[in-house]
């Protein structure tokens, strides 16, 4: 394994972040509403299939609740 000075290292972490492209504020809100917009999406489609399960069982089983 080569050792490196933590200077050198720093140097080259400082290299690395310098190519990092960072989102623009317009796409970070973008991203963002898409997240809940997703989220909300999947809580309903599995509200839905937990309340089919639900029925299913208790249909299946005879159960009057």
């Amino acid at each position: 394994m080569v050792k490196i000075s933590p200077f050198k290292f720093l140097q080259e972490v400082r290299a690395e972040a310098q190519k990092v492209t960072w989102p623009t504020r317009k796409e970070t809100t973008v991203t963002t509403i898409m997240v809940f917009v997703m989220v909300f999406i999947a809580s309903i489609f599995f509200l839905l299939a937990d309340q089919v399960m639900r029925f299913s069982v208790s249909f299946l089983l005879g159960i009057n609740s």
